[in-house]
C-alpha cells in the first residue's frame, strides 16, 4: 500500500512538472496570435482582391464620401464599411457577397459583436494615398508572441485619424524589454500584418 502511495505520488509530482512546462493557457494564447494573424491576412488579401477586381476599396463600396487616397482610420472589421459584415452583421458585407470571403468568415469571433474589448478585434486601417498598404492588426495575449514583437521592433499604436499603422514603438517592451508588465490592450501595442 506504502508503495502504490509513493508511485501515485511521483506521478503526480511529474505530471504536475509536464503541466507547467506546457502552460496550457499560453499555448491556448499562441495558438490564438497565429489564428487571428492568419485571418488579418486572409482580410487584407480580399481587400486588395476586392480592390483589383473594382477600382475601389469596399468602404468606398459601402460609404460614397471614401475616395482611393483617402485615409480610412483603424476600425474594428465588423464595421461594415470593412466589408465583412452588412449594416448589423446578421447579412453578408460586399467582401461577401463578390465572394472575396466565405460566409463562414462572417463567423469569427473578432467579427461578432459581442468581441467588444479591443484585445478581442482585428483592427483594420490604411494610410493616405492609393498605393498604401492595407494594415490588420491585434493586441497579441501570448508572451511569447509579445516577446517576439518587442524583439522584432514590431509592436504599433494605430493611429485611428490617419489610418496609420506608424512607426514601432518602444513605450511596449516594459523594464525587461520583452513586453511584460505592460498592459497591452491599455496602452494600444499591436502587432500588425503585413509587417
Amino acid at each position: 500500500m506504502v508503495e502504490l502511495l509513493i508511485v501515485i505520488g511521483l506521478l503526480g509530482a511529474i505530471a504536475l512538472i509536464v503541466i507547467s512546462a506546457i502552460n496550457p493557457i499560453e499555448q491556448a494564447n499562441r495558438a490564438r496570435d497565429t489564428r487571428f494573424k492568419s485571418d488579418a491576412g486572409q482580410l487584407i488579401s480580399a481587400i486588395d482582391r476586392y480592390f483589383a477586381a473594382n477600382s475601389e476599396f469596399p468602404w468606398m463600396t459601402v460609404n460614397s464620401t471614401y475616395e482611393t487616397d483617402d485615409p480610412f482610420g483603424f476600425i474594428t472589421a465588423a464595421n461594415e464599411e470593412v466589408g465583412v459584415c452588412g449594416a448589423t452583421c446578421t447579412n453578408d458585407g460586399v467582401l461577401i457577397t463578390t465572394n472575396e470571403l466565405k460566409t463562414e468568415f462572417r463567423n469569427r469571433d473578432f467579427i461578432q459583436k459581442s468581441a467588444t474589448g479591443l484585445d478581442k478585434q482585428i483592427l483594420l486601417g490604411k494610410e493616405t494615398g492609393s498605393s498604401a498598404s492595407v494594415y490588420g492588426c491585434f493586441i497579441p495575449l501570448a508572451n511569447s508572441t509579445k516577446q517576439a514583437a518587442v524583439k522584432a521592433s514590431k509592436v504599433y499604436q494605430p493611429d485611428a485619424t490617419t489610418g496609420a499603422r506608424g512607426t514601432a514603438v518602444t513605450t511596449c517592451d516594459g523594464a525587461n524589454g520583452d513586453g511584460s508588465g505592460v498592459n497591452w490592450t491599455t496602452n494600444g501595442c499591436y502587432v500588425c500584418v503585413p509587417e
